[in-house]
């Protein structure tokens, strides 16, 4: 089969290779659809990853097309999303259902071999069957699109009757705006985002949040800005980058009593100066991580919770797809992702 295979950091090449076996409790995923997250650039030119060869790549959807022992027969030909945490299922967190947690995980992409190919095996349990009103390309978001599922439930926004909380999302790559559709499908009406680049007002008024909304950092001053937009702060804040000058405008604007939502990958040391530190305590903001997303194979999880946006016609997923390439050509993605040569949102591969 065709794979893109990393040997060593910015040593990434399109190979021909063994197609896998499934093993016991596995499966084999031919793959429709891929997406790049923005973990696997540094991971393939930067920082590397645990070990080599890898294929990386842990956004997709597939087919189900052959079956390891032990797996029921009923998966045969499914069309479906997959998971790409595997949890121990012993530790402390996972006897809790808690797998986002899990102690002593593997990780499809980055410690075992991931969906930059035709073919990928992955254990029956991290499944999730798609209904046939879902393409392929559409739930290659659903990981994504559950880590922001995970992120609003980390926040109790969820499904809460507070429609005129005044509601951030800074930062607004993939998660950013995932986050923002959402809150928009919930009903929410005071949505404030805060980016810093044209093309990203331009995905938001199209997706239907109001164009005075917007926050460009170049140009504007956060705090002020949000000033004039509520009277005591910020509510809920999402901050979904992950440096120090955003996280201290999500203290500096919290309303008193707030919540902040730490969704950002660190890009470095994170410190707090003495006033802000203050500012935690005398507002008693409430400071949330989210990490990853909640699969539990139930219907209350954050995968199903998404399948069902996915499934609503009214939920614009494909208008966040900016890129589309295939198999063969998957690397011009990358590139524009690690150069920052083209403005994007999500860059996908496709072959179904």
């Amino acid at each position: 089969m065709k794979a893109w295979v990393l040997d060593a950091i910015n040593d990434f090449h399109l190979k021909e290779i063994n197609k896998p076996q499934p093993g016991k409790g596995e499966v084999l995923v031919a793959v429709k659809a891929a997406g790049i997250c923005g973990s696997d650039i540094p991971r393939i030119y930067k920082t590397g990853t645990y070990h080599y060869p890898l294929i990386p790549g842990h956004e997709f959807s597939g087919q189900v097309v052959e079956l390891g022992d032990e797996v029921d027969s009923a998966w045969l030909n499914k069309r479906v999303g997959v998971f790409p945490l595997i949890p121990c299922r012993n530790c402390g967190p996972c006897q809790q259902g808690m797998y986002e947690l899990c102690r002593q995980y593997s990780y499809i992409g980055s410690r075992q071999a991931g969906a930059f190919a035709e073919y990928v095996a992955v254990p029956a349990k991290n499944l999730i069957e798609l209904p046939e009103s879902v393409s392929y390309k559409a739930a290659a978001m659903l990981e994504p699109l559950s880590v922001a599922v995970h992120a609003l439930r980390r926040s109790g926004v969820l499904n809460s009757d507070k429609k005129n909380s005044n509601i951030a999302v800074c930062g607004l790559g993939t998660i950013g705006m995932l986050i923002s559709m959402v809150l928009l499908k919930q009903g929410y009406k005071n949505i404030f985002l805060i980016g810093n680049k044209d093309f990203q007002k331009e995905k938001a008024v199209l997706l239907g949040l109001k164009e005075d909304c917007f926050c460009d950092v170049r140009h504007t001053d956060v705090k002020n800005w949000l000033t004039t937009k509520t009277e005591n702060g910020v509510d809920v804040f999402f901050e979904c980058v992950g440096k120090n000058e955003t996280i201290n405008w999500a203290i500096d604007n919290a309303a008193p009593g707030g919540h902040i939502i730490m969704v950002g990958n660190p890009a470095s040391d994170v410190t707090l100066e003495r006033n802000l530190y203050w500012k935690i305590l005398r507002n008693q903001l409430v400071v949330t991580g989210s990490w990853n997303s909640s699969f539990t194979g139930k219907e209350d999880d954050d995968w199903h919770y998404a399948v069902s946006l996915l499934s609503d016609k009214s939920f614009l997923i494909d208008k966040l797809i900016t890129h589309k390439y295939s198999l063969d050509d998957l690397e011009n993605g990358m590139m524009i992702m690690r150069d920052k040569s083209q403005e994007y949102i999500k860059i996908m591969a496709i072959w179904e």
